[in-house]
């Protein structure tokens, strides 16, 4: 590897973290959706963009990208943890509470879709098991690319955001029965299926493969099951030693990448098995802080991914039969959003979440490729219509920001609709709306918890022990393993919409961190925190708690009531003293918060608690 010149091995690596340093965020700064710029990026790195003049420009090698197959490799990995992620925020639970809109509007659209597509392509002149396959890759949406533009928009919770994931999420599992169909096609193709000498007994070799890709699926559910959790749980209390937090993020690697090889192992795709896995981990309580630590990987892989789509569009073909290309391009899209914009109003959606779903679903997507290329494989796909097709394909799924944008416009001149979906699919995927978040889960925040329940208020809980977090749900609290003093952590578990939070940790240092935190997202929360004195509980309002509540002062007040409850001085007239005394105190505390941090802003706040 030395041969190729004091580093150069790793050119193409560079040359992408360049466009992921420069291009993309020059497109963010023209307020233009980062998903076109590693697309433009791809398109200008690669071998049909600045490369094609390396021959008179040597220097230009060094800002192209010359292995293209290597960033594909890469790009299925950034899938898979995009899927990946996606399981985390499902669970079997939540996906059978959705399976109407998954598998009854997803399955709808795959299957419209691809009988249509089929059958245009059947009129173009393809043979009919080549436009089978043609148009089931087509049906297809590019998860990689819609979800990311929907989340930039803020559309991933309303109607039409629900609907959109539980179409894409119908077609990712509908990828492996695609590619079996494929074989099971190409054996009928190459026995002359229809002809008097037909022989049944070819199908069995495709059918047989059915067999691995259900026990590689039952294998990885139960070893999931069996192995995840305590994995995790032993990497957390590596983590509570103060072992770092690399080793959650090591795990979370190791999970995403062995469950998308086992997967491929069987026959199923990488993508699938990233989904179980996501959707496996998500029943732990572990999820919020696996989704933490996977964010940036994810991020930076799609971003390899969206390179490789740009990559793949070969500009000479374009040039050579534009009116074709982009006219199969158009036809593609047009189609699909009007199919998927039926399918969606036969389902129960409102007029304008069926526009926004299918107009961001019209483009193709990233499987096309996967399927249509084991179609060139089996020889049942025509090679050079088949790239003409996929080239469209690319182009249509450059245009997938552009049709988001459209569905904007389009919303701002409708008026504006009731959800139609039902509340198990409208629910935010991190939390109950209007619940209370309750940090730390000992001995105080378990007794927090059961009166919230008592009284009917809904509540989750945070933790950093993982054995305390094993207990409270082996009791059937909704608790989770994480540190809530990262606002990476509070916004996983639905600080945006929760009517309070309660600090019951007894460690005063991370009590300040946690308020900190929540102040910074929520200076509106009700947030009630545990103070270890006097001297902290001022602190604490000066961070800007809404009530402290110190040890030593309630233990104090509870003795005196007590004792005066003995010796039968009147209830009434106790816990009025006692309420007035409170009060005093806590006016006390607030008088004495340290000018120096009050007012002060969270980051200054943060930064003072570090040192």
């Amino acid at each position: 590897m030395a041969t190729q010149g004091g580093g150069g091995e790793y050119k193409d690596l560079v040359v992408f973290l360049a466009a992921a340093g420069v291009i993309v965020p020059l497109f963010n700064r023209l307020k233009i959706s980062p998903v076109l710029g590693f697309l433009a990026a791809g398109v200008l790195l690669g071998p049909d963009g600045l490369a094609r003049f390396a021959n008179t420009a040597p220097w230009l090698s060094w800002l192209t990208i010359s292995d293209a197959t290597q960033i594909r490799s890469l790009s299925e990995l950034g899938v898979a943890f995009l899927l990946f992620m996606i399981g985390l925020e499902l669970s079997w639970e939540r996906l059978r509470a959705m399976r109407k809109l998954v598998f009854g509007l997803g399955l709808t659209q795959v299957a419209v879709c691809t009988v249509a597509l089929a059958a245009v392509f059947v009129f173009m002149g393809q043979p009919l098991v080549s436009a089978a396959v043609l148009g089931m890759g087509l049906a297809l949406s590019s998860t990689a690319v819609v979800m990311p533009v929907m989340a930039e928009r803020g559309r991933i919770k309303t109607t039409a955001g629900r609907a959109t994931f539980s179409i894409l999420l119908a077609q990712d599992l509908a990828v492996a029965p695609i590619l079996i169909t494929v074989t099971v096609l190409a054996a009928l193709a190459q026995s002359g299926v229809g002809s008097v000498d037909f022989d049944p007994a070819v199908l069995k070799p495709a059918l047989f493969t059915l067999i691995p890709a259900a026990i590689g699926l039952a294998l990885l559910v139960v070893l999931g099951r069996l192995v995840l959790r305590p994995m995790f749980r032993s990497v957390a209390r590596a983590k509570a030693k103060g072992q770092g937090q690399e080793m959650f993020v090591a795990a979370s690697l190791l999970v995403v990448v062995g469950a998308g090889l086992g997967a491929q192992a069987a026959g199923l795709s990488m993508s699938l098995g990233a989904l179980i896995a996501g959707l496996l981990l998500a029943e732990t309580e572990f999820r919020r802080e696996v989704e933490i630590s996977i964010e940036p990987f994810k991020g930076l892989l799609l971003g390899v991914f969206f390179v490789g789509v740009g990559i793949s569009l070969d500009l000479d073909a374009v040039a050579a039969d534009p009116v074709a290309v982009f006219g199969l391009a158009a036809m593609l899209t047009l189609l699909k959003a009007g199919l998927i914009f039926a399918a969606a109003r036969l389902w129960g959606l409102n007029h304008r979440s069926a526009v926004e779903t299918a107009l961001v679903l019209g483009p193709a997507g990233e499987f096309a490729f996967v399927i249509l290329g084991a179609g060139l494989v089996e020889g049942i796909a025509s090679p050079v219509f088949t790239q003409t097709v996929l080239i469209a394909a690319t182009i249509s799924i450059f245009t997938i920001p552009l049709m988001a944008a459209i569905a904007d416009r389009v919303l701002k001149h409708t008026a504006p609709a009731v959800p139609d979906l039902p509340p198990e699919a409208l629910e935010p995927p991190s939390a109950t709306s209007g619940q209370v978040l309750i940090v730390g889960f000992g001995r105080v925040g378990r007794l927090v918890g059961e009166m919230l329940t008592e009284h009917g208020q809904a509540f989750l809980a945070i933790d950093a022990n993982p054995t305390t977090v094993a207990k409270g749900r082996a009791e059937g609290a909704n608790v989770f393993y994480g540190d809530a003093g990262r606002t990476e952590m509070l916004e996983r578990c639905g600080i945006d919409t929760a009517r309070a939070v309660v600090v019951t940790m007894d460690a005063p240092i991370k009590v300040d961190e946690v308020v900190v935190a929540t102040r910074s997202l929520r200076p509106d929360l009700i947030l009630i925190a545990r103070a270890r004195d006097h001297k902290h509980a001022a602190r604490l309002y000066a961070l800007g708690v809404t009530d402290a509540v110190p040890e030593t002062t309630e233990a104090s007040l509870q003795l005196a009531e007590n004792t005066l409850v003995d010796l039968g001085v009147p209830m009434g007239l106790v816990l009025a003293s006692i309420h007035e005394r409170r009060d005093r105190f806590r006016k006390l505390f607030q008088e004495a918060m340290p000018g120096s941090d009050a007012g002060r802003s969270p980051r200054a706040l943060r930064s003072t608690l570090r040192r």
